[in-house]
């Protein structure tokens, strides 16, 4: 009987034990939750430990490729007879321009409209009372064709617009200078850009007598604008229309391209 009773003692004895140890580990459970609740909504890294600069950086390189937009527009009074004309007139553009050695690749058909032209059956007198009516006809049809064209040999830029003009094109534009690849200008300004940024973290960081530990945000906000050097750049309607057989070639020079690079590094100070 002794036996049996002090069997039943050490299974009590083992129960409480057991009940104690899960009851501490509920606790400590408890104590972990709590604390990973009042942590829910913190950033990880606190806004009084980072500090964010700003850089700027440009890089200009010349231009290696031009592009030249042109326009034919006929009316007649037919949409076939209009057709006809603008067709012929931008088959001999288009000659023109593959005379100069421009590859099919190169030549890009950006639009083609056709257009009805209407008469104002009762015109307005200009110190008169207008009185509005009619139903306008149409008396015309205009068809209009433009054209891209990338030159890669830019010595071919001033005699292309010349062959252009002289086939009285109603519409000249261009030459629009780029780069053909613009990745290395924008590395080249980014990398400046971001070297501005971390010689103005240190220069701060050392102001404030902290040190800076690491990156723990980077943006790159660049939008690459291109702000074109002496190249002529604008419209050449005017040109194109003085333009006679006996026309001398423009001057074109290239000047240069400009990227513009704007980064923001944020750094976690201690």
């Amino acid at each position: 009987m002794n036996e049996t009773m002090n069997s039943l003692a050490d299974n009590r004895a083992l129960r409480i034990a057991a009940v104690a140890a899960i009851s501490i580990l509920a606790l400590f459970l408890l104590v972990k939750t709590v604390d990973a609740l009042g942590d829910v909504g913190e950033d990880e890294f606190p806004m009084q430990n980072l500090i964010t600069v700003n850089g700027t950086g440009t890089a200009s390189m010349v231009p290696d490729i031009a592009k030249i937009t042109f326009s034919v527009t006929q009316e007649a009074s037919t949409v076939a007879a209009a057709q006809d004309g603008a067709t012929k007139q931008a088959n001999d553009a288009l000659a023109a321009v593959e005379e100069e050695g421009i590859e099919e690749k190169d030549i890009k058909t950006v639009s083609y409209n056709i257009s009805p032209l209407y008469s104002n059956p009762r015109p307005c007198p200009m110190d008169g009372y207008c009185v509005s009516g009619g139903t306008p006809e149409i008396y015309a049809y205009q068809v209009s064709q433009t054209v891209q064209v990338t030159v890669r040999d830019l010595e071919k830029v001033s005699t292309l617009l010349t062959a252009l003009g002289q086939l009285n094109v109603q519409n000249l534009y261009g030459p629009e200078f780029a780069l053909d690849d613009s990745s290395a200008a924008q590395n080249a300004a980014r990398a400046e850009a971001i070297e501005e940024a971390k010689e103005q973290a240190e220069v701060l960081a050392d102001q404030l007598g902290v040190r800076l530990v690491r990156i723990v945000s980077f943006s790159d906000s660049s939008a690459y604008p291109m702000y074109y050097g002496k190249g002529y750049g604008g419209t050449m309607m005017e040109m194109s229309q003085s333009m006679d057989a006996r026309a001398s070639n423009p001057s074109v020079p290239t000047g240069e391209n400009e990227y513009t690079a704007q980064v923001s590094i944020t750094y976690e100070i201690r």
